[in-house]
């Protein structure tokens, strides 16, 4: 039996933030990072919540947060007494937020704590999902927590608050829409609720992604892309992801290479790994893998005519790889800052940690060393 649901209450467009006005006579905390604080968007968020009778932040969050930061943000939470925490930013103020109240609730120091997710990013969906990732920095390794208790109560989508996000950083976050889409669509778990929501997601990115680069203050095109984010990460809270985030999360924990850009950069060439095309085409071939079919459908979806399967698919890692350099992603490591000696010394490193992540079990086809080392071929080119 399989089973689905959407546990998070989801509110959007026009004044979405006055939920946080419902919320009266509580312990309110805010989890954000220190822009968010100088920015006077923390303070907005607080105006909101006046109805609280306290209100305090945690403005400390880091990208990529640290076992550390998360053992600070607990004390801070305790000592607040919170009832709800409202996580202000992107998906690290996000999984940050997550992490702590986990970790509230595993000690007995605090069991009924809600959970408000409101995004400034339209990326990583963890408004939305129990996934949370968080960073041991000494090794040097990323962990994805997956449970229950990761899964925020309410989300809150305001394109309002995108707005300002620099073309890098729009760019960052809406392939890492896509990357959740297509890895959803194609894992092992997909089925057809997850199927549409990725659909769906994939249609709305591969329109407004380009707009929302452009023009950062067309909000039409940010408000579209906040709503793929969001269900993207629906999706792939159903059906979890691949081995394109398996070696992403290992290539942002040693290289510090921002995690959307890691998936995108990879995207083009886990997609052609996992259709798995046959080397030659050959009329009337019903032997394609059921990722291939199913990603030569989203090339349908793109706008990609295509006079058979294996064209489509091809088709679509072109079309995919054109968006990302008209976007400014780094084709390459070298060309997103790695040197060649750092490289070789960690490399090892990053093939163990993409095979024992836990996103890459749901690949639909297997991975091993050598698979990752051929996708990673792709882009190690110095």
């Amino acid at each position: 039996m399989n089973t689905f649901c959407l546990p998070t209450s989801v509110y959007f467009d026009e004044n979405a933030l006055d939920k946080l006005k419902e919320y009266k006579n509580l312990n309110a905390v805010i989890f954000t990072d220190p822009f968010m604080v100088k920015s006077g968007t923390a303070n907005r968020i607080a105006e909101k919540l006046s109805s609280c009778s306290n209100v305090s932040v945690f403005g400390e969050v880091q990208p990529d947060p640290p076992i550390e930061l998360i053992a600070k943000g607990l004390d801070f939470l305790i000592n607040a007494n919170a009832d709800i925490v409202v996580a202000l930013g992107g998906g690290s103020s996000i999984d940050a937020a997550k992490a702590v109240i986990l970790m509230a609730k595993r000690s007995g120091k605090k069991q009924n704590i809600k959970l408000i997710a409101v995004p400034t990013t339209s990326g990583t969906g963890s408004e939305v999902t129990q996934f949370a990732v968080i960073t041991d920095k000494s090794a040097g390794v990323k962990y994805p927590l997956v449970h229950e208790d990761l899964q925020p109560d309410v989300a809150i989508l305001d394109p309002e608050l995108v707005r300002t996000a620099p073309p890098s950083i729009t760019a960052d976050t809406g392939f890492d829409v896509m990357t959740h889409a297509l890895e959803a669509y194609i894992s092992t778990s997909a089925n057809e609720f997850s199927d549409a929501l990725a659909e769906k997601a994939l249609e709305l990115a591969f329109k407004y992604l380009p707009q929302a680069y452009k023009d950062g203050n067309d909000l039409y095109a940010r408000d579209k892309m906040h709503k793929a984010s969001c269900l993207a990460g629906m999706s792939f809270n159903i059906v979890s992801l691949g081995v394109n985030h398996g070696i992403a999360h290992a290539l942002g924990a040693k290289f510090h290479i921002p995690h959307g850009r890691a998936n995108a950069m990879l995207l083009p060439h886990v997609m052609r790994y996992n259709a798995d095309l046959p080397a030659a085409f050959v009329s009337g071939n019903t032997n394609y893998t059921k990722a291939a079919v199913k990603l030569a459908k989203i090339a349908g979806i793109a706008g990609i005519k295509s006079a058979n399967i294996k064209l489509a698919v091809n088709s679509l890692c072109d079309y995919i790889a054109a968006m990302e350099r008209s976007c400014g992603i780094p084709e390459t490591l070298a060309k997103a800052g790695v040197s060649k000696d750092d490289y070789e010394a960690n490399k090892e490193s990053i093939i163990t940690s993409a095979l024992n992540d836990a996103c890459t079990a749901a690949n639909p086809r297997k991975i091993t060393r050598d698979s990752v080392n051929e996708i990673l071929s792709f882009i190690d080119r110095f």
